[in-house]
């Protein structure tokens, strides 16, 4: 019988995991994935964050320096020596097929093992839940999701069309533009942010936005207002170039002449197996994007909403 049992072994799962192991509480982090890293083991090669080392922390221990934006392979050995680092009870890998709740107790159901805890943490992010919208017609090509896009070279030589006006959409499309024929397509015209802003200026707006609603103060908006794509060195240079160019968002798919057709249209919270109990006392979500608060998504945000969960687990332990 554990005092929580966190599903999710990334960014939000090790923050919470952080701060049970500081409250004295006996917990166990759930995670489907081979070894630490969770989501950032399955980037594509060339993906990085969009800030610096020192604005991508968790708490208690900062990001080891990073010339430029770190890439996904850095995240993967941070959060592998921060897990050893706080002797974190990670057991992987388990994969949570259904949780259920009665007098008081969670059940944690994996295959073939369960967990019971007097409350649950889900902490599986968004990343195994891609998603991609209906369009009509029919695509003889292969379609891909950014969650699966293993970098360019399947696409080498071939025609790609790319879905999606944020980040991911204008990262890979701007990288495979040296590689393949890109057809770019976007609802509407690019929403680039200024050149000089990257995650730490982002960070800084979701802080302030949260200092705010905290106070019960006027809702300031979200960084959406700077525009919706961080211009990364990459993503510059082919812009600049001419190179990344948008196209209006086709209404069929029989209208897309291309081999290759990649969808970088996001993902929707993994909650899948918290659905039935998610208004039991007890069950507390972490690092699901505005769904759980400003910033809440990200290494460096996430770590306030981690805190005030466990402060929540604590008083209703008590």
């Amino acid at each position: 019988m554990f005092d929580t049992v966190v599903v999710g072994g990334g960014q939000a799962g090790l923050a919470t995991g952080y701060y049970l192991r500081r409250a004295g509480l006996e917990f166990v982090i759930l995670d489907d994935q081979q070894g630490p890293g969770a989501a950032w083991r399955h980037m594509w090669p060339s993906m990085t964050l969009f800030s610096s080392a020192s604005f991508s922390n968790l708490p208690g221990t900062p990001m080891p320096s990073y010339p430029g934006y770190p890439p996904a392979a850095h995240v993967v050995e941070y959060f592998r020596k921060y897990e050893a680092r706080y002797e974190l009870p990670i057991e992987r890998p388990e994969h949570v097929d259904s949780v259920e709740f009665s007098d008081g107790i969670f059940s944690v159901r994996s295959a073939d093992r369960t967990w019971q805890s007097r409350t649950v943490v889900a902490a599986t992010g968004r990343m195994t839940a891609p998603f991609i919208p209906y369009y009509p017609g029919q695509f003889r090509g292969r379609q891909w999701h950014s969650g699966v896009y293993p970098g360019p070279e399947p696409f080498r030589g071939s025609r790609v069309a790319v879905v999606g006006s944020g980040n991911s959409g204008a990262q890979i499309a701007a990288e495979l533009t040296e590689h393949a024929q890109v057809t770019w397509y976007t609802r509407g015209e690019p929403r680039w942010m200024p050149d000089d802003v990257d995650g730490s200026a982002l960070f800084d707006l979701a802080f302030s936005r949260v200092a705010a609603l905290r106070k019960g103060e006027p809702d300031p908006g979200d960084a959406s207002s700077l525009g919706d794509i961080v211009v990364l060195p990459a993503v510059k240079k082919a812009r600049d170039s001419g190179a990344l160019v948008a196209t209006p968002m086709f209404t069929s798919l029989d209208e897309v002449e291309a081999d290759h057709l990649i969808w970088c249209t996001g993902f929707r919270p993994a909650i899948g197996a918290f659905r039935a109990v998610s208004e039991c006392p007890g069950m507390h979500f972490v690092g699901y994007g505005d769904e759980t608060g400003p910033g809440s998504a990200t290494i460096i945000g996430v770590g306030q909403y981690a805190k005030r969960t466990v402060e929540d687990i604590r008083t209703l332990l008590d």
